[in-house]
């Protein structure tokens, strides 16, 4: 859990270090990660909304870092832009960032210029007003280029927004409110991770081998950086703050107790908050970066019951995620109010202005500038695809050749269509990231409040993010 290392009036200061840490993550092997504070996950920040969180950061990594804040509305400045980088405070040279003239031909085609609005530091403060709902968020490094690598070695963490709305329903809380940061990873035989990395140094040469194109899966199942871990739980309810923090496996969550039946999950929340209602599902599907907050009642279910969430998606030991043991029986004072929020739904108009992002491969089978792209284009930072009007509501649709979950900076949408048919269950809530599958079109509405400035959007599967799928947009 992250402490401030002070607080203010109105503000909560936070002092953030990026390190090397040796962990225990396979049983008597140690690990190397990159992480905040050198653990992995990161520290899990809880905030309020409207008040100020200031993090402090510190690269002590060999590399160059941005510190993104997933789901923040956060000003253009502390949104974490790919070429706004934290220098590492000790390195050698040429290792400040990306260098495109060591680039062999055709191993990458993304522009590494920069911008007059680019900033390079060795200590970065993030300022975030956080004038948002409560919703679980996360934060990660968005380092143009590698992000991937960067993540999977670990700099990546949970961020709790509370508020008032919140704390006035009887939802389960204090110990049986449990983020769960659910990630895949490979390890080599000694404990070190192993990732296919064009050049593993993060320095030169961005990118993964030619077989990883689609996205790179991890063997090991890790939640909470365990893995295939066993939660004691009481007989009772828990909210469960689910987040698809890997780097491209995409889960399809169910619960199996030992007798062969599913309990269902109660979702009361999704990237940018609490629904207008809960709604029960059997099954969640989870993209990318996704978030869901559900409620699992256990009190149905004897004590010594064990239960098992698995992911439908995978085969193998890859199928376990984890296992809740009822080791006790507790009083439980919380309920799941039929009415949980009352935002307002987003409307289309004829005079909303309409975008198109067509997410897909470009060049041919066996071409060696064969990238991901947006509407045929690597990203560019002098590119801007939109300009929408702060505080303005527009109509974003979405196509694809293949399962790219596609993350919005700053704006929270509303999923309106699949195609020609309504959303799905999945998509209910206001959402930062949706999940467009192969040769599919998804509409959604965005509101882009907050600040004026330079954001994106791009594909959250980081292989294909660092591989050009990505693209900027100007709040105005």
């Amino acid at each position: 859990m992250a402490r401030p290392a002070r607080t203010e009036a109105g503000a909560d200061f936070y002092e953030l270090d990026q390190r090397e840490g040796q962990v225990e993550i396979l049983p008597g092997r140690t690990t190397t990660v990159w992480g905040y504070n050198g653990i992995f996950p990161g520290p899990t920040f809880t905030a309020r909304s409207g008040r100020r969180t200031v993090v402090r950061v510190r690269n002590m990594l060999t590399v160059p870092t941005a510190m993104h804040l997933h789901g923040g509305v956060t000003p253009p400045e502390s949104d974490g832009y790919p070429t706004d980088l934290v220098l590492p405070t000790r390195c050698a040279p040429g290792q400040n960032r990306y260098d495109a003239t060591a680039t062999p031909p055709g191993a990458h085609s993304m522009d590494a210029e920069r911008m007059p609005g680019d900033t390079t530091t060795a200590v970065r403060t993030y300022d975030y007003p956080l004038p948002q709902r409560a919703a679980t968020l996360c934060y990660h490094d968005h380092r143009m280029d590698f992000s991937a690598p960067q993540v999977w070695r670990g700099l990546a963490g949970m961020f709790i927004v509370r508020d008032e709305e919140e704390d006035r329903l009887p939802l389960p809380g204090g110990d049986r409110d449990i983020p769960l940061m659910l990630a895949d990873r490979s390890f080599e035989a000694d404990g070190s991770f192993r990732y296919p990395a064009l050049d593993p140094t993060c320095t030169r040469r961005p990118g993964v081998e030619d077989a990883y194109m689609d996205g790179v899966l991890g063997d090991v199942q890790i939640v909470n950086g365990a893995p295939w871990p066993e939660l004691e739980v009481s007989n009772t309810r828990y909210r469960l703050r689910l987040l698809n923090a890997s780097n491209a496996r995409r889960y399809q969550l169910r619960l199996d107790t030992e007798d062969g039946a599913h309990p269902p999950f109660v979702q009361i929340g999704s990237d940018g908050g609490l629904l207008s209602a809960p709604q029960r599902l059997d099954t969640l599907a989870m993209a990318p970066a996704e978030r869901f907050d559900v409620v699992v009642d256990f009190s149905r279910h004897p004590v010594g019951t064990r239960i098992t969430l698995v992911n439908t998606a995978a085969d193998g030991r890859m199928r376990q995620v984890m296992r809740f043991h009822t080791v006790r029986a507790e009083r439980d004072d919380s309920q799941v109010p039929a009415r949980l929020s009352a935002f307002d739904k987003l409307t289309a108009t004829r005079a909303m202005p309409v975008r198109s992002f067509d997410f897909r491969r470009t060049g041919s089978d066996g071409d060696e500038r064969q990238i991901w792209t947006i509407n045929g284009q690597p990203f560019s930072t002098s590119k801007g695809w939109a300009a929408p009007r702060l505080g303005s509501v527009e109509r974003w649709r979405f196509s694809s050749d293949f399962h790219h979950p596609i993350h919005l900076h700053l704006a929270q949408f509303q999923v309106v269509a699949r195609g020609n048919r309504p959303p799905q269950a999945c998509d209910a809530g206001r959402k930062d990231t949706v999940d467009v599958r192969p040769y599919e079109v998804v509409e959604v509405l965005a509101r882009f409040d907050g600040y004026r400035g330079r954001y994106m959007l791009h594909c959250h599967n980081l292989e294909h993010e660092d591989m050009a799928m990505m693209a900027s947009f100007e709040v105005v």
